[in-house]
This record gives C-alpha cells, sequence and structure tokens, in this order.
C-alpha cells in the first residue's frame, strides 16, 4: 500500500477543478481528483517517467476541464483508470467493472473521511476481475471466504509490468510553491514576481523547445497581473494557474535555479499587517522605494474606506495619486517588519 498526503495546494486545485468541470456531484469529482494525484505522486516515486503519461495532468494544475479521455493514466502501454472511495465495497469486481470494463487495469484507491490521507489499496487487471465476477455468478451456495476478499495486487508489483528499473524518486526538487515572491537570482534589480505554476520535472522545456537543466516554474509579474479583470490578490495561489490561463495573461518560465525567494516581497496593492502591534490595523502598500529596498510606504486601509465609504479598491499603480489628491496619510517602514495580510 501507498500512502499519499495532498497538501492545500492539492486539495484546493482538486475541488475547483470540479466546480469548473461542471460535475453532478463536485465531492465524488474532488476525491477521484485526490485519488488521481496519489497515484501520480505513487508512479513519480516508482516509475520511470518517460514510461508514464497522466492524461489529466494539465487540466488538474490549471483547474480546467478534462479532455475526453476514458482512462486517467498510461503506464507501461496499459491504460489504467483510478478508483477512488471511502467506502471499500465500491471496489469488489463487478462493481468496478460495472462502471470502467474496458481499460487495462484498476488501481484502488482509499480515502479517510476528512480526505487529509489516500492509501493505495492495489491494482488488478480487468481480465481477472472478470474472471472472478464469472466464478461469483457460477458458485451455488455461500460465497467462499477466499472470494469475499477484494482482488488486487500490491502497488509495488506495478513496475514488474515494465522494464527491469531501480526504485527512482522524480518528485520535484525545487522548494516553490504557487503563490511565492521570488526575483532572479544574481541580479540585485530583478522585479517580484509571483509563482503561478510549478511545472513537473518532467516538463522542463521552453517555448523554443530547449531542454532545462533544472525543474521549470512558471511566473507571472504583479503590474500584469494587475491588469486583469479582478483583484488577483483575492485568489487563493492554488488557483492562479485557472485565473492566468483563463485570462490569457502572459506567464514567464525559468529554471527553479534561477530564482531565488525575494527578500523584499511587497509590491503595490498588498495588503499587510505590522505583526509586533497588540492589534495591528490592516495597510495597503501603496509603493516601494526602488532605491532603498526597505523602504515601504502603506496606507491604512480604514482611511482608505472613510474617502470611499466603501470596501476600497484601488488599481495599485494608482494607490500614490489617489492618496496625494485625497490627503490620505502615508506611512513608511522597513519591509522586514511588515507581513502579509492574505485576503483570499
Amino acid at each position: 500500500m501507498y500512502l499519499y498526503t495532498p497538501d492545500q495546494i492539492d486539495r484546493e486545485r482538486a475541488h475547483h477543478q470540479a466546480v469548473i468541470q461542471g460535475s453532478e456531484d463536485v465531492d465524488v469529482k474532488r476525491i477521484g481528483n485526490l485519488g488521481e494525484l496519489a497515484f501520480e505522486q505513487f508512479c513519480r516515486e516508482y516509475l520511470p517517467v518517460e514510461m508514464w503519461e497522466w492524461k489529466n495532468e494539465e487540466a488538474l494544475r490549471r483547474c480546467n476541464p478534462e479532455s475526453f479521455s476514458g482512462y486517467d493514466f498510461e503506464v507501461f502501454g496499459y491504460e489504467i483508470d483510478v478508483k477512488t472511495s471511502r467506502d471499500v465495497s465500491a471496489f469488489r469486481p463487478a462493481n468496478m467493472l460495472e462502471n470502467d470494463p474496458d481499460d487495462d487495469i484498476v488501481v484502488m484507491v482509499w480515502h479517510r473521511d476528512n480526505e487529509d490521507g489516500l492509501i493505495l489499496l492495489g491494482w488488478e487487471r480487468t481480465e481477472t476481475l472478470k474472471s472472478k465476477v464469472e466464478t461469483q455468478e457460477e458458485y451455488s451456495g455461500e460465497e467462499p471466504e477466499k472470494l469475499a476478499h477484494l482482488s488486487a495486487r500490491p502497488m509495488n508489483e506495478l513496475h514488474d509490468l515494465g522494464p527491469n528499473t531501480a526504485h527512482l524518486n522524480q518528485k520535484p526538487e525545487n522548494p516553490f510553491s504557487p503563490g511565492d515572491r521570488v526575483t532572479k537570482a544574481g541580479d540585485d534589480d530583478a522585479s517580484v514576481a509571483v509563482v503561478v505554476e510549478v511545472l513537473p520535472p518532467e516538463k522542463n522545456t521552453t517555448a523554443f523547445g530547449q531542454t532545462m537543466d533544472g525543474e521549470a516554474v512558471n511566473v507571472a509579474f504583479p503590474e500584469m497581473l494587475d491588469d486583469g479583470p479582478g483583484d488577483w490578490r483575492t485568489i487563493p495561489p492554488a488557483k492562479l494557474a485557472s485565473y492566468c490561463d483563463d485570462q490569457s495573461i502572459r506567464l514567464y518560465t525559468y529554471k527553479h535555479t534561477n530564482l531565488k525567494h525575494a527578500e523584499q516581497p511587497f509590491t503595490p496593492g498588498d495588503h499587510v499587517i505590522k505583526p509586533d502591534y497588540d492589534d495591528p490595523d490592516l495597510a495597503v502598500v501603496v509603493e516601494t522605494n526602488d532605491e532603498h529596498k526597505k523602504d515601504i510606504s502603506v496606507a491604512f486601509l480604514h482611511q482608505l474606506e472613510d474617502v470611499v465609504d466603501d470596501d476600497f479598491y484601488h488599481q495599485p499603480n494608482e494607490l500614490s495619486s489617489f492618496c496625494d489628491e485625497n490627503g490620505v496619510s502615508v506611512y513608511s517602514f522597513a519591509s522586514s517588519v511588515l507581513e502579509f495580510e492574505h485576503q483570499y
């Protein structure tokens, strides 16, 4: 068996993709997405990446509807469907065959009630399931105990279907996650960017078809995100890739070794607090001082809302002039004493 524990990014993507898919039962679709993520992690850890393909990888990463495919994965040339359920009776041979009789192999994934852990119980060839169902139908009387068990082979036997290979661990090595603020390494004047998506290690090619020596990370720059139709800062990081794809916001691809976490991550429009205050007021970044990277100018949100008598939002590049024109006080702080107060 193989245990997979989804992080918050995966949980949010699995749910949002189910919503975008327009599924009649979002809960069932979300759980199915988590099952696919669990099997993808198993493949990444134990099977050579050039010998398996996840049909729904980009759709789930960008929370887009899935293109039609009769199966979820192709492994060593076999068509594999992943079945995920809290009720192990769903993995009885007859139940699985009723839903998907045409795939080569079925993988069985059990999840806990709160979906914080998924266990790959095993896999089985569809032909074997058919044989067992036929035996059960032909047997008269009480079902023997050996036929009552689920039909499943251990997960670690799956690699026996392919060529002999050593156990591999091809999980991403880069330290970045969607939502991280980064700059180009080795460039003191580099602009702050936002990580939108971290590509799987095997998808490390540029737009010109050249292979990168390192894992690829797609980023967007805040000023380009600001030009979008809404306040992107209210969007959870897991959904940024979906938002950028929907709004055709340009992404830039870097290899992860060319990026570093931003020492001064704030840009105009960010919501921040000064955490060493007992009850800190929420502020909005108005300006960053390019000459002195640690100087951040902010205006307090309650003062901005007093001007407009409503929930305040202004284009970030207009905040400085708005404060000047409306007499809103602006205060300067070192970036090191401020923290993000995210609005999603």
